[in-house]
């Protein structure tokens, strides 16, 4: 056999290898996906009541009445459940600047409160980070995975990481807005003319975010006082802000399409997740 020859071979049996490995860890990946998916399942409860009714608006912050009145329409159906797929760009360096582009699938439950959010964060061709991100009955999970098969590090279990993808939850709240009613287990406090304080509480986790409204009562941003950022491998409590932008109605809610994420850092802002929604489902309360 030639050398030409049997470089050709070498190389085909490379790509062949390549492929295969590629394979097995997207099966492998989607096996863990579909796991996270049926455990968010199990633990979900029916909303109730099964529609939203105006009248239990009284007593909240005037910002907050005002949002409801923008967002909902009286009637509209609780969502019980939403499939939210998503594209953009994410910022995987810890102190610069390195967007790269992500696409990401997200199943998310209101009662008991619960998400899997599913990503493929592209690197290079052929080479992705898969990334869980998750709050499931209670426990929260943040697992990125070079091409579904070599942990790059998985948090989950503590106290900590399950109180800020709670507060994930309830920042994404806007996406299936009847979430975010005294009735789902929502406490809102006021704090001035456009802005108010929302609690929610899943057994012994609790978050509290502090959402901030725009002039036509729509949300604008919202804001944590801290919440764990990486580090290192550590998780390190930094000032944290969502922005949302460009509403549309949607099954008698308005919601955003698209976001933005950053932590507020001495030195100033620093974005690191901007997205958009590229399809939305609801199930709703029966």
């Amino acid at each position: 056999m030639s050398i030409a020859r049997a470089l050709v071979v070498v190389l085909v049996g490379a790509v062949i290898a390549t492929v295969g490995l590629i394979a097995w860890g997207a099966f492998r990946w989607e096996g863990a996906t579909r796991a996270l998916f049926a455990r968010i399942d199990a633990a979900q409860v029916p909303p109730r009541p099964a529609a939203y009714d105006p009248r239990e608006l009284a007593g909240l912050p005037a910002p907050v009445q005002r949002y409801f009145r923008a967002a909902l329409r009286e009637g509209t159906p609780i969502v019980a459940g939403a499939t939210i797929e998503q594209r953009g760009i994410f910022n995987i360096s810890e102190t610069g600047s390195r967007w790269i582009r992500f696409t990401a699938q997200q199943r998310v439950v209101t009662r008991r409160p619960g998400y899997v959010w599913d990503a493929q964060i592209e690197l290079a061709p052929w080479i992705e980070i898969r990334v869980h991100d998750a709050y499931v009955a209670g426990t929260g999970i943040l697992h990125p995975s070079l091409l579904g098969i070599w942990s790059l590090g998985e948090l989950q279990g503590s106290a900590q990481i399950a109180r800020d993808q709670l507060m994930r939850f309830l920042a994404e709240a806007p996406w299936y807005p009847t979430a975010l009613l005294p009735s789902q287990g929502v406490r809102w406090e006021p704090v001035d003319a456009r802005s108010a304080r929302a609690t929610l509480a899943d057994g012994g986790v609790v978050a509290t975010l502090t959402f901030r409204f725009r002039d036509d009562g729509l949300i604008e941003s919202v804001h944590a006082e801290a919440r764990g950022r990486s580090v290192g491998g550590a998780l390190v409590p930094t000032p944290w802000e969502g922005r949302w932008s460009e509403y549309e109605q949607r099954d008698g809610m308005r919601v955003p399409r698209e976001g933005e994420v950053a932590w507020l850092l001495p030195e100033g802002r620093k974005p690191y997740w901007r997205g958009r929604v590229t399809s939305l489902q609801y199930l709703f309360a029966r």
